[in-house]
């Protein structure tokens, strides 16, 4: 699986290159918060590539959402566990609406299970 041309690995290379460039001659940035920003790179890469072979996606999305929340507490968001928890379930529960919901379908058809249930009665 190819983005543009290039392999993800290179793409994410990519990222920490500049990650180190900026952190270098631009603004001083800490070790931490250049793990956190690669990570954050990584989880949007795993959700890029779920999305596009169409498998995984919930767990890719949530798990680019706690790398963005982990980044955001990195950059001094100020949160408590409670909200944490909250803004993950929030995206949870979004992701399971609009990713699966729609997309499920029963293996019985409505009327053939109705069908089915009168006859046992």
């Amino acid at each position: 699986m190819k983005i543009l041309g290039r392999e993800p690995s290179a793409w994410l290379a990519l990222v920490s290159v500049i990650v180190q460039f900026v952190s270098a001659f631009v603004i001083e940035v800490s070790a931490d918060t250049q793990t956190a920003v690669n990570a954050v790179a990584a989880a949007a890469m795993g959700l890029i590539l779920a999305f596009m072979v169409h498998d995984g996606v919930i767990a890719a999305l949530t798990g680019f959402a706690q790398a963005g929340l982990a980044l955001g507490m990195n950059l001094g968001l100020d949160w408590s566990s409670a909200r944490q928890a909250a803004a993950m379930a929030f995206v949870t529960i979004v992701a399971q609406f609009w990713l699966v919901r729609d997309r499920v379908t029963a293996p019985v058809p409505a009327a053939a299970l109705k069908a089915s249930i009168r006859s046992v009665s």
